[in-house]
């Protein structure tokens, strides 16, 4: 089971025991749609579920690991039945990243924005490129971030730093990210995928019986409330979709 097919996903076994999964819609800057959102969540549930599969590199094609929502491609829920089907996809691919067994290297290029920016935070090993960025514009938005950051943030970088980050939505370098927690480590951009890749190949190489209880063990205590962050970031996002205003903002963003 080498390789598994999605639509805006590549997913590849390329060395021993370490699979990259790379969003795959560069034209669009890896911007999610309906569809990357689903591919992502199935393509980290494939890749759990795969015995030849010990640790997982994720990463983004071309020129940026995800920026954030597809305006172009975006469709704003007309009901509380829609918006909460779109909001627990969302919340499915952060459960496979996050919950799955397997341990996830980030290789984090370009923008980082919004859901892209929560995806890099879901990783276990959080590597980014000198050049990358990040931020969260969903409160400017009327919107509300999902990803399980409202548990994650807070416990990585401090309190005061996440309501910074999620309440002003400024923008922070790779360094600085690097600082503060957010980023587990920097390095050059042209070293950026082999260093994932050797530090995945090092992961791959550990019994995978001990890995997979430390990812869950640290991740159950260290974030006890992150069922709980779901369910109200869920609920929070699925007002926000709902509130005309917010379709206002997005038209304008």
């Amino acid at each position: 089971m080498s390789g598994f097919q999605y639509d805006t996903v590549k997913s590849e076994l390329r060395a021993e025991g370490v699979r990259t999964i790379s969003l795959n819609r560069p034209g669009s800057l890896n911007a999610m749609n309906r569809q990357l959102i689903d591919d992502v969540a199935l393509a980290f549930d494939d890749a759990n579920r795969d015995a030849a599969t010990r640790a997982i590199v994720f990463t983004g094609e071309g020129s940026a690991f995800c920026a954030g929502d597809d305006r172009h491609e975006h469709v704003h829920p007309e009901n509380e039945e829609q918006a909460r089907d779109l909001v627990e996809a969302i919340q499915r691919a952060t459960v496979a990243i996050v919950m799955g067994p397997k341990p996830v290297v980030g290789a984090i290029n370009g923008w980082a924005v919004g859901g892209g920016f929560e995806w890099a935070i879901n990783c276990d090993f959080p590597i980014w490129a000198e050049s990358a960025k990040g931020f969260f514009p969903e409160v400017s938005l009327n919107l509300f971030v999902t990803g399980a950051v409202t548990a994650l943030l807070p416990g990585l970088v401090g309190l005061h730093k996440a309501r910074e980050m999620l309440f002003l939505g400024q923008r922070y370098g790779a360094r600085e990210l690097a600082d503060i927690g957010v980023a587990w480590k920097v390095v050059p951009d042209a070293d950026l995928m082999p260093e994932a890749q050797a530090v995945a190949a090092k992961l791959a190489g550990l019994p995978p019986l001990s890995v997979r209880a430390m990812k869950r063990v640290l991740n159950q205590v260290a974030t006890a409330d992150l069922w709980r962050a779901l369910q109200l970031e869920t609920d929070a996002t699925v007002a926000s979709f709902l509130d005309p205003e917010t379709t206002r903002l997005l038209k304008d963003f």
